[in-house]
């Protein structure tokens, strides 16, 4: 059995632009990753904005955790469900970066992914701008008392677990009818990380949710952890499940 850096190496593939880029079926790809990153980030951002103006600020309140846990499960189990027979319904550049370490996806698809993950989530953010009259599209931050390394740890884990969700329910070829319930598995698993982190670190898990806001509001404080432990847990899920579950010799997606 080659080495474990080898067997990923051999996975991997940058891809021809012609085939990746601007083939009909990669545009609309692509076109599929903004949208859905448009409207889940829409939802997620939205819920938390009417909470807060109609609680007077009470988005941190526990009510306003569970709130925003709801609203970001429900609003990515219908966006990995509208794009996943496009694109596989990536909706996130974590999930796209553990896609291509597990051969996947080829590099430049990827990168065109979380380009329109990236737009989606800004195109989202201004709209709730202008919808509301001007309100503030609240940016991602560590919470008083935590330091940015357990932030990173926390991004880091809750990431791991929402990839390793993705291959688990969606990837694996041997999935069978369990695939039928990835968009909900996956919604789930999100919703659930937002409990239990949406204290500490916010609970991003998902580069895009937290570029919008920062664009929008200028606010890139800390921002490099909702970066770094994304594509760390994203990567190492990948990774891990596609070496040690997943069995098989494939060119990338």
């Amino acid at each position: 059995m080659p080495p474990i850096h080898r067997q990923l190496v051999d996975r991997v593939a940058i891809g021809r632009y012609e085939e990746e880029v601007t083939h009909p079926s990669a545009i609309k790809s692509f076109v599929a990753e903004f949208i859905s990153a448009l409207i889940f980030v829409f939802a997620g951002q939205g819920s938390g904005m009417a909470f807060a103006k109609l609680t007077d600020g009470g988005a941190t309140t526990p009510a306003g955790l569970v709130a925003a846990a709801i609203a970001h499960g429900l609003a990515l189990f219908v966006a990995v469900a509208i794009s996943a027979n496009i694109s596989g319904g990536h909706v996130n550049p974590a999930v796209t970066f553990g896609a291509f370490v597990g051969g996947n996806i080829t590099l430049l698809r990827g990168i065109f992914y979380i380009i329109a993950q990236l737009l989606g989530s800004v195109v989202a953010c201004l709209l709730l701008w202008f919808s509301t009259g001007g309100l503030t599209t609240s940016g991602f931050a560590v919470s008083a008392g935590v330091s940015v390394w357990n932030a990173l740890v926390f991004e880091i884990v809750m990431t791991f677990g929402l990839v390793y969700t993705v291959y688990a329910t969606a990837v694996d070829p041997k999935k069978g009818d369990i695939g039928t319930i990835a968009p909900l598995a996956i919604g789930l698993i999100v919703g659930a990380n937002i409990l239990a982190g949406g204290a500490f670190s916010g609970a991003s898990m998902n580069p895009a949710v937290a570029f919008g806001p920062a664009v929008v509001s200028w606010d890139w404080g800390n921002h490099w952890i909702y970066w770094a432990g994304p594509l760390i847990g994203g990567g190492l899920a990948g990774a891990i499940y596609e070496l040690i579950f997943i069995s098989r010799s494939h060119e990338p997606l």
